[in-house]
């Protein structure tokens, strides 16, 4: 039996965040291979990513709970993770699963032995995961789903969406340092060739989302653009909440914001990418080695327009972003 949320205690030590499962538990499922999954959002945000992922696994012959035991380390925005990934490398865990930024990078600077499976939204030569995408040597491998290069491309959907807006205040998590630099050089790059002026905000905690709104009362931009990051993808409702009241338009990295009330996103289809993470995964289980699986590419990319959001904010959606549209939720 898979061990489930509940039967876990978060601790925090030497600014980590980490799990500790029970010694019952952990000589129970002794005789599977374990996979140790980390996230840097939450359960509730990631329910149909952790699906995907389940079903990668179920293409190469794992199931949950019967040949293999996965650890789900949900680390609510934690980016400090010294102390947990201590305990997965002492436990010699046969996989560690990484779909996302901070989590592969610290996974990648505490095992040079352990299979790690990341997803990335950078460029992961760039970032030292591995020797290159065709040929990845080491013990990574995985996805690269563009996260920085699609920002400049959601921008000018945002911006075809809402016309008149010249001045987009950019949100930004600065936990999530890598990411953050990145996409605010393809923003910064994107906004003056369409005439959009930026201004950039940073929240890391639920507080400080409250406080970047609240200083709209004293300098109100024209549309907010909201950076990928797994911390904000966890806070949508809340996104949802303040951009309605505060009648602002906003373009976001997923379809999940959409699918919770928000405007408009643009991005890499993020089950998708669990699915491959499942996938590669389930192969190393099998006995493939991650130097020689090549880091795979993203082929789904989704743009979503909630036209409720649009009528409510007095925005007429133009026939042609609605014809492009994957999605348009009525």
């Amino acid at each position: 039996m898979a061990i489930g949320i509940g039967r876990r205690q978060f601790i925090s030590a030497l600014g980590g965040a980490v799990v500790a499962w029970p010694l019952a538990a952990r000589a129970q499922n002794a005789a599977m291979p374990v996979v140790a999954f980390l996230r840097v959002g939450s359960l509730d945000a990631s329910a149909r990513y952790v699906s995907a992922f389940r079903k990668g696994l179920g293409e190469t012959g794992y199931v949950e709970g019967q040949n293999v035991t996965v650890e789900y380390h949900w680390l609510e925005g934690q980016y400090v993770l010294p102390t947990l990934m201590a305990d997965l490398v002492h436990r010699q865990v046969a996989v560690i699963a990484t779909p996302g930024d901070v989590p592969s990078l610290a996974a990648k600077a505490a095992t040079a032995t352990i299979p790690i499976v990341f997803g990335t939204g950078q460029d992961p030569v760039r970032l030292g995961l591995v020797a290159s995408l065709a040929r990845p040597g080491g013990n990574a491998t995985g996805i690269n789903f563009f996260a920085s290069e699609v920002e400049a491309k959601r921008l000018r959907l945002l911006h075809d969406l809402v016309p008149k807006a010249v001045r987009i205040a950019v949100l930004v998590n600065p936990g999530n340092a890598v990411n953050t630099e990145t996409t605010l050089r393809e923003v910064q790059e994107a906004a003056p060739a369409i005439g959009l002026k930026t201004e950039i905000l940073h929240a890391s905690t639920i507080g400080e989302i409250d406080a970047a709104f609240a200083s709209f009362a004293r300098d109100r931009p024209d549309a907010l653009f909201v950076t990928g990051d797994a911390f904000f993808t966890s806070r949508r409702g809340q996104f949802t909440i303040l951009t309605a009241r505060d009648r602002i338009p906003a373009a976001y990295s997923n379809g999940d914001f959409v699918a919770a009330g928000g405007l408009m996103s643009y991005g890499t289809d993020f089950a998708d990418t669990f699915n491959q993470v499942g996938v590669y995964t389930g192969k190393i289980l099998n006995g493939a080695k991650p130097a020689d699986l090549p880091v795979l590419q993203p082929t789904k990319f989704e743009f979503v327009i909630n036209l409720q959001m649009a009528r409510a904010l007095g925005i007429e959606v133009p026939p042609g972003l609605l014809s492009i549209a994957d999605e348009v939720i009525e």
